[in-house]
């Protein structure tokens, strides 16, 4: 049906009025010789409304003529009237297709420059090195060549570490991520790394100092993971007499250097949080109603000039502010007036079910833990688990336990020995 109203659309095809006393051997007349009429509408006593394409109204005239009935043409739609009202108005189907032209050829030029992604790096600053390239208003689309843009932003402004240019219609989005500088620790004494957290190891990288885990050792909050104390050995000097009978040779010594450790070393850490939720509750909310009381105190005695003496609600909250008078003369006038708003609560049960309470639960467990987690953990697995107490209650709880991967190494100056340490019979 849809298919047919299109081709009657591009074919075109009017409205008739048909008037007669046998219409329904008019409209069986025109079924039989493959005429089609659609929207067929009775618009009153003999007579009716319908729809068909300009090509049949030859063949209805003779139907009209055989059925004694009679039609008109109240309204005409399709593209060929459309063509031809287009051509008896020149000027404006010219000056729509100039228009249409205009659009796209406007359309093919970049008119806005957007830069985003940026914190310390100005817009200005990014848009002057893509225009060092081309990049600027007014720009044609075909001219752009969006790696090389994205290339030179990295090369001109080192702290950019990536940069994306897309064009969108006519405007160009320049997306930059900076560099995260690290900032040197300004202490330069010596230092251990320590374990901040209890982990298990999953990464040494050690950039100054002596590794002292591995690779799946276990630590504890304290434990030296980089240590800032390097043992060097002290080579005897050569000595080209034998050894005399019964004589063993020197066993090796070794020294204490004292640095700064530096590293990175990253653990699997293990999070928990808990919560839990009731099957029903009863919990408070503001309903929206309120009523201020004023009253003008004077020393112990109160006068209340507006609003009620008490709390009009059974559940409320309360919020007061008092004014004095202002001082006179290093006078205080022992008055002051004070306003207080009632805001009424209301209690309402909430029947959450096995299933609304356990998501709560969840909700609650996990938002314990997101309180200790760093900042942009890398979470390896997040796991949860129901809590049986063995008794029958009306509650869930519920325990949530994340796996983070990250840094655990915590920086801890210490104090070297004035003399160098030397250690005798050592084996490194």
């Amino acid at each position: 049906m849809v298919l047919l109203r299109l081709f009657s659309f591009l074919m075109g095809h009017v409205s008739l009025i048909v008037r007669g006393e046998f219409l329904e051997k008019f409209v069986n007349m025109a079924a039989s010789r493959g005429i089609f009429l659609w929207d067929i509408t009775r618009v009153g006593e003999n007579k009716v409304r319908v729809k068909v394409r300009i090509s049949d109204i030859r063949p209805l005239r003779h139907i009209a003529r055989a059925t004694q009935s009679g039609f008109s043409i109240i309204e005409r739609r399709g593209f060929p009237f459309v063509l031809n009202r287009l051509k008896r108005r020149k000027l404006l189907v010219i000056g729509g297709l100039g228009f249409l032209v205009t659009l796209y050829f406007l359309s093919s030029f970049v008119w806005f420059i957007n830069v985003t992604g940026n914190e310390k790096l100005s817009d200005a600053e990014i848009k002057k090195i893509a225009a060092e390239v081309g990049l600027t208003p007014g720009t044609a689309k075909w001219d752009l060549d969006a790696k090389q843009i994205e290339k030179t932003i990295r090369e001109k402004n080192p702290s950019v570490a990536w940069a994306g240019v897309y064009v969108r219609g006519t405007r160009v989005v320049i997306e930059i991520a900076e560099r995260k500088l690290v900032t040197e620790t300004p202490s330069t004494g010596p230092a251990h790394i320590v374990a901040g957290k209890a982990g298990l190891i999953r990464e040494v990288l050690v950039l100054n100092g002596q590794a002292l885990v591995k690779d799946g050792d276990t630590v504890l909050p304290g434990t030296i993971l980089i240590s800032g104390e390097i043992k060097e050995e002290i080579k005897p000097e050569p000595s080209n007499q034998p050894l005399a009978e019964g004589e063993e040779p020197l066993e090796p010594r070794y020294i204490s250097r004292y640095i700064q450790a530096k590293g990175f070393v990253r653990a699997r850490v293990w999070y928990e949080g808990y919560g839990e939720c009731p099957l029903n509750e009863i919990v408070e909310k503001m309903s929206g109603n309120q009523k201020t009381s004023i009253c003008i105190n004077f020393g112990t005695k109160e006068i209340i000039i507006a609003g009620p003496h008490r709390a009009p609600y059974q559940y409320y909250e309360m919020q007061e502010s008092v004014k004095s008078l202002p001082k006179w003369r290093n006078i205080k006038f022992p008055v002051e007036i004070r306003t207080v708003h009632y805001l009424e609560k209301i209690k309402e049960r909430i029947m959450h079910g096995q299933d609304g309470a356990k998501k709560i639960a969840e909700e609650k467990a996990l938002a314990d833990i997101q309180k200790k987690l760093p900042k942009d953990p890398k979470i390896a697995e997040r796991r949860l688990e129901l809590v049986n107490t063995g008794r029958s209650e009306d509650i869930i709880r519920v325990k949530a336990f994340v796996e983070a991967i990250e840094e655990i190494g915590v920086l801890t100056p210490f104090k070297a020995p004035e003399e160098e340490k030397v250690w005798p019979n050592v084996q490194n």
